[in-house]
């Protein structure tokens, strides 16, 4: 099996049903192994075994159905022209709709008893000339929903134009109807002509309305594109020249002036400066940057003129990446999302059958003989349970809500993440380079039973080896006191977890944590001063040489300065705060006080840090895990919900459900609070949603509801739960 994943922009839904049938419809095609509809976002993705079925056959069967598939690439006309030129159509179609509805909707207090129509044109009275305003409503600008419905009905479906085309239909068909019947007469007669133009004129205008409420959206998206850099100034034979961004290749060497965008992900070669990397961190203060340092394309040059090495272009840019994460998250489904989904899908058979009874009901019971009454109900039933609210309450709380996180950088990698972190009630923090900066430095050397010289040659060698963070911060503590040359080796080993050993001039040398030396049954004795470095935090690197210690080195690192506030905030939440970590319990111990953490998991390896994630979840405790390093891995693998500090490994950062691209204890308490806020949202909307319905269809049955305003209800409906969703653009977090 060849498994290949495509995905499209889809042209033509209008409802919760639509999406539903698309669905169910592929699924059940051979080759295809998963298929995602966004109603919200108007896009899909399939998944399909490419040796049973073909792309071209997607497109097919979704074609058939009604609706327009276009394959999602970056070189081809963005589909946002197609449906803006979409939505110009309607609003042509819709002022059509309204001028001729307008003089019909006159009429329509002649339907009560208690009005007057004297003061109505009489040529507005005549059947056949509301018969000719009428018609074009109906077979012009109507005609979308009869296709719709055709194609729908083709597929052995219903969705909301059948809805539609059966409620305005039998209103308009009755009416001609009755127009021929009383073609002589000049009697007044109660047509339904209003009712159906009316039905239409304001469904097309709750389209509209819920068109534009959520393009707003998927502003976030729109904002971040915008964020790109359009050309660059590149090097090339000893000259400058401007390029389309397109055009930069890995390796170029590119120019950046003081208020300049830095056109590509690089490595600065010459210059330094203050770069605002706002967009990426969310910090107003500018980074200062020299020969070394990466910078971030979009990110802004404030200072310095600045020459810089591309490394990433394109999508394996940050920023694309970014973007790319917020699509995913955007067109994702939350599992709440399947309650929605298994009501739209028999939604529609229901509504008919009650619409049927209702009509029935009337006509031989309720109001015998009254066709009229019995008609006008039906007609509200029909009208009334449009399922495009229903529909649109999960997608456009989870594009609103993942956008605005966002805007904080805080990147759900999909809409599953922002409701399973809606449940943590656990969690379990990595120490170094999450709850401290993870730039340790060097403090303390005691040097026992070795020269000075050997002492630090033997470990600087060995250290220089090791990608460790306490390894580096041993190294440069050196390099900053000492002039050292790095010995050849005689073999080296990497202990994950212990340390690092090897041999030097024959000399078996060891250089690594506590248990390291007890795995190698090295002897030393507690003495005061080791157990007063570990009191105060820090953590001690030991080295043996030839089965002695001979010395110890104390490394610290601060703490980060929002670790405190963040997890006093984390806790106010509810929410248990653990801190594990490989470092001694008296040295973690430390740490956790100063920061507010009563539990701390200590003294553990890698591979036993998912052990301990699995414990706690075996106490019924729902973990999310925030790490930034590649030991933090399996643990964050092992969570229900992970959580990746940006400033980390690229490792850590794709194992993780979420990026917190800021690097700080405040970024898990926003993505959290996020969570919440969005998932009540969602609720919400499913609520009023179902509420509305459950409502508003025994109302319509009962006759408590004029066709025209069942109409104007269902076009509000989808209109609130999209405006409901906005809410989430405008929350503050920290």
């Amino acid at each position: 099996m060849k498994e290949q994943k495509i995905e499209y922009d889809i042209i033509g839904m209008h409802c919760a049903a639509c999406s539903a049938r698309i669905e169910n419809r592929l699924s059940k095609e051979e080759g295809i192994i998963d298929v995602a509809v966004n109603l919200a976002l108007e896009t899909g993705s399939v998944s399909y075994d490419s040796e049973r079925i073909s792309p071209d056959r997607i497109v097919d069967i979704v074609d058939k159905m009604g609706f327009q598939l276009i394959v999602k690439q970056e070189d081809t006309v963005s589909i946002d022209g197609l449906r803006e030129e979409e939505y110009a159509k309607q609003k042509r179609l819709f002022l059509c709709s309204l001028i001729l509805t307008l003089p019909l909707f006159w009429t329509m207090v002649t339907h009560f008893s208690f009005s007057s129509s004297w003061w109505i044109p009489k040529i507005l009275l005549n059947p056949k000339i509301q018969w000719v305003l009428a018609t074009p409503v109906q077979f012009f600008v109507g005609w979308q929903f009869y296709k719709g419905a055709y194609a729908s009905l083709k597929s052995r479906n219903a969705n909301m134009d059948v809805l539609v085309s059966l409620g305005t239909s039998a209103a308009y068909f009755y009416s001609v109807y009755l127009t021929i019947l009383n073609w002589n007469s000049s009697s007044h007669i109660h047509l339904y002509f209003e009712t159906s133009a009316m039905l239409i004129t304001l469904i097309l205008l709750g389209k509209l309305l819920e068109q534009n409420a959520k393009g707003k959206t998927s502003s976030a998206i729109k904002k971040l594109i915008g964020l790109q850099s359009k050309t660059a100034v590149v090097e090339r034979d000893g000259k400058e020249e401007t390029i389309p961004i397109s055009d930069v290749v890995v390796g170029d060497i590119l120019h950046v002036k003081p208020g300049e965008k830095i056109p590509v992900d690089a490595i600065v070669i010459y210059g330094n400066s203050a770069v605002d990397e706002s967009m990426i961190n969310g910090e107003p203060i500018p980074n200062d940057k020299e020969v070394g340092d990466f910078v971030i394309g979009s990110t802004v040059n404030k200072s310095g003129f600045l020459k810089i090495k591309a490394k990433k272009i394109g999508k394996d840019t940050m920023l694309s990446q970014i973007i790319e994460t917020v699509k995913k998250a955007q067109s994702s489904k939350a599992p709440i999302q399947r309650i929605a989904d298994k009501i739209a899908g028999i939604f529609v058979p229901v509504v008919m059958t009650i619409a049927a009874i209702t009509f029935v009901a009337w006509y031989v019971w309720i109001d015998q003989g009254n066709f009229s009454r019995a008609l006008e109900n039906m007609i509200s039933v029909l009208v009334i349970a449009c399922p495009c609210s229903l529909g649109l309450a999960t997608p456009t709380a989870i594009m609103a809500g993942s956008g605005r996180a966002a805007e904080y950088g805080v990147l759900f990698k999909g809409g599953e993440y922002l409701e399973n972190a809606y449940r943590t009630n656990t969690i379990v923090l990595d120490k170094t380079g999450t709850i401290t900066e993870g730039k340790p430095a060097l403090s303390t050397v005691v040097i026992k039973n070795i020269s000075e010289e050997s002492f630090y040659q033997y470990v600087y060698s060995l250290e220089k080896c090791s990608e460790h963070p306490l390894a580096q911060a041993v190294v440069e503590g050196f390099e900053k006191s000492k002039k050292l040359d790095v010995i050849p080796l005689d073999d080296f080993e990497n202990l994950s977890g212990y340390g690092v050993g090897g041999h030097v001039f024959g000399n078996e040398i060891w250089v690594g944590n506590r248990k390291l030396m007890l795995s190698k049954k090295i002897h030393f004795e507690e003495e005061d001063e080791i157990l007063q470095l570990e009191e105060t935090g820090k953590t001690l690197v030991f080295v043996a040489i030839n089965g002695e210690l001979s010395g110890y080195m104390a490394i610290s690192d601060t703490l980060k300065e929002s670790s405190k506030s963040s997890i006093e905030q984390l806790k106010k939440l509810g929410i248990d705060v653990i801190m594990m970590t490989g470092d001694h319990i008296t040295a973690a111990r430390e740490v956790a006080s100063k920061v507010g953490i009563d539990t701390v998991i200590a003294d553990v390896l890698p591979e036993e840090k998912a052990d301990e994630i699995g414990k706690l979840q075996k106490q019924g405790k729902i973990v999310s895990m925030v790490g930034d390093g590649i030991n933090d891995s399996p643990a964050l693998a092992t969570a229900d919900v992970s959580m990746a500090i940006g400033t980390g490994t690229d490792i850590a950062m794709e194992t993780a459900d979420i990026t917190l691209m800021r690097g700080d204890l405040e970024s898990v308490y926003d993505a959290l609070l996020l969570s919440k806020h969005t998932m009540r949202i969602i609720k919400q909307n499913l609520f009023w949603a179902l509420c509305y319905n459950s409502i508003g269809i025994p109302l319509a049955a009962s006759g408590c509801l004029l066709p025209w305003i069942a109409g104007a209800a269902m076009a509000c409906s989808s209109v609130s739960v999209v405006t409901n969703s906005l809410r989430l653009q405008r929350i503050k977090l920290s």
